[in-house]
């Protein structure tokens, strides 16, 4: 009961990330290791509020001093991931915005050019038949 509280707030915090990542499903476009992934750390997370004890079991299997450092060792490492994944995401859409500009620049200038050419050509076939008559 000591920990009732905060433990409650941190498994609200988890079970409301899941709610928005699975009202977002049809939107969202991940992959499907990534919902895999996502729904697993909500399950651990949950497991570790509840049982902050075997955390501290695992970090000292793994030459950790306390659970609470194996906590912050992993989440450096998924915001390093989530930092990577943003970066690559972002890279992606500007080569898709690019080459969009591009393909509309393109598509506009023949556009532009046939509406020049098509004048003139009116404009000198409209001369040749004044010049015959």
């Amino acid at each position: 009961m000591k920990y009732f509280w905060i433990q409650l707030l941190l498994i609200a915090g988890s079970v409301s990330m899941a709610l928005v990542f699975i009202r977002t499903w049809g939107q969202a476009k991940n992959r499907a290791w990534k919902r895999i992934a996502f729904s697993v750390f909500v399950v651990v997370n949950v497991y570790a509020v509840l049982r902050p004890t075997d955390v501290t079991w695992v970090a000292h299997q793994l030459g950790v001093g306390r659970g609470t450092d194996l906590v912050l060792y992993v989440m450096v490492l998924a915001m390093g991931f989530l930092t990577l994944n943003t970066f690559l995401r972002f890279r992606s859409l500007e080569k898709k915005l690019t080459d969009l500009a591009r393909t509309v620049a393109l598509s506009e200038g023949a556009r532009h050019n046939d509406e020049r050419l098509g004048s003139k050509q009116a404009a000198t076939s409209h001369d040749s038949d004044s010049v015959k008559a």
